[in-house]
């Protein structure tokens, strides 16, 4: 059977140690390469280029070939030798597995509804619930136990709730998953309650997991004869850690096709001509090709046990990402805001003044003189008041940097709402050098 491997592994595990060697000193993976291979094979140079140059490179393009080689234990201590070596470069970057997911490999959401019984009085009101009884009904029927018809059936202890969770990528059946419970009813609390079997379905209206449990409740509610009541975080939603139980897999295109595509987290040019790159130094021209902005084509091998050798040494890749667009975030209804690093202005002047307006209603009573034959009348009489604070005007000077802005801010004491009106003048002023967003 034909192999991707074309040296002996004690021969590329020397070729390695010594591009480790060169890389930390010259920083040119590629070049490192050919220099060692030049050197050990004696090989002719045509035109500065080494006729041997990237044989040791070619050895990690698997994805060019999807053979199946004939040692797993050669791959496996090439694979760990290499995945070690990046790891222990010395850089300021960041790992592609933090700024990339692969195409495919996601989680998908399931939803059910169910019953939780147990609960300490502070069930539904069957009254204003109906769908309650209704559920209770269905499933005692399903035991042989019928409910008489016309039977009120006061049920405190009982709520209907609906069951959400994320089944994550490769879920095999017979593991578990944490799954969440919220009231879809008026159920003060589910304190104490326990789930029963629930189904939970996907999108596609297959069955995925079976839930059931007790459930863990972070609020409580206590009230009192008198009205008093006191309520602590939301008692009206659980959770249950490893509640669900899967039993159906996500059919998953992962070992299909002999190529891989990675979507940025945040697309950006720049970082995924950076992630092109840092992939066809490693591996080759040609392996790792940019569709656009946000999504990278990679070769990979057919192998499903070679592909995920594979994706553990390109996961763990130092790539520089490119800088975000400068970005000022507000929002408006906490006063929250948030400043980016590339945030600039140019030369502008500004200052900012609060304006405030007292009204005071006192009125008077108008009483009449003795026999005079008038009436008691209350005479409304009004006090208009208007301060001004005097602040003073600052000055922002060419390509005005973060730190800057924010000092002069400090320095005239403009509260979170002073400084949105200024950041919103200074972008209509065409100052501000970043995009302006409210959320």
């Amino acid at each position: 059977m034909k192999t991707w491997l074309t040296h002996s592994p004690s021969l590329l595990l020397e070729h390695l140690s010594n591009w480790y060697a060169r890389v930390t000193t010259s920083g040119s993976a590629r070049k490192a390469f050919a220099v060692t291979s030049a050197a050990k094979r004696g090989a002719r140079v045509h035109g500065g280029e080494p006729a041997q140059a990237g044989a040791c490179r070619r050895q990690f393009a698997v994805a060019h070939r999807g053979y199946r080689h004939r040692g797993a234990n050669d791959w496996v201590l090439l694979a760990t030798m290499l995945a070690c070596l990046l790891l222990s470069l010395p850089t300021q970057a960041e790992r592609l597995k933090d700024l990339a997911s692969i195409q495919g490999v996601r989680s998908n959401q399931l939803i059910g509804y169910g019953l939780v019984v147990g609960l300490n009085g502070s069930g539904d009101q069957t009254t204003q619930t109906p769908f309650t009884v209704q559920t209770f009904n269905n499933m005692l029927a399903q035991f042989g136990i019928k409910v008489p018809p016309g039977g009120n059936v006061q049920l405190k202890n009982v709520a209907a709730v609906s069951v959400h969770a994320d089944l994550p990528a490769f879920a095999k059946p017979g593991q578990t998953i944490d799954i969440t419970i919220s009231s879809i009813g008026n159920a003060k609390s589910l304190r104490g309650g326990s789930l029963l079997m629930t189904p939970l379905k996907g999108i596609d209206g297959n069955v995925y997991a079976i839930a059931q449990g007790n459930l863990v409740v972070g609020g409580f509610d206590a009230s009192g004869a008198d009205g008093s009541r006191i309520t602590v975080n939301v008692p009206s939603a659980g959770r249950i850690p490893g509640g669900a139980t899967v039993e159906r897999p996500v059919p998953s295109g992962f070992d299909q096709g002999n190529y891989l595509t990675l979507n940025l987290n945040r697309p950006d040019f720049t970082t995924a001509k950076n992630i092109v790159d840092q992939i066809n130094d490693l591996l080759g021209p040609g392996v790792a090709q940019a569709i656009d902005g946000g999504s990278i084509r990679v070769s990979a091998p057919l192998d499903p046990n070679q592909r995920v050798d594979y994706l553990s040494i390109l996961e763990n890749l130092q790539v520089e990402a490119g800088k975000a667009v400068a970005k000022v975030i507000i929002n408006s209804r906490t006063g929250t805001i948030v400043i980016g690093q590339d945030v600039k202005v140019q030369p502008a002047a500004v200052t900012h003044g609060s304006l405030t307006v007292t009204i005071t209603e006192d009125p008077i009573v108008s009483q009449p003189e003795a026999l005079s034959g008038g009436q008691t009348a209350v005479v409304p009489r009004s006090r208009v008041g208007a301060e001004e604070e005097s602040k003073p005007m600052f000055k922002f000077g060419p390509g005005t940097s973060l730190d800057e802005i924010v000092r002069a801010v400090n320095q005239v004491g403009a509260a979170p709402s002073d400084l949105m009106a200024i950041l919103e003048a200074l972008k209509q002023a065409g100052a501000l050098q970043a995009d302006l967003i409210v959320i």
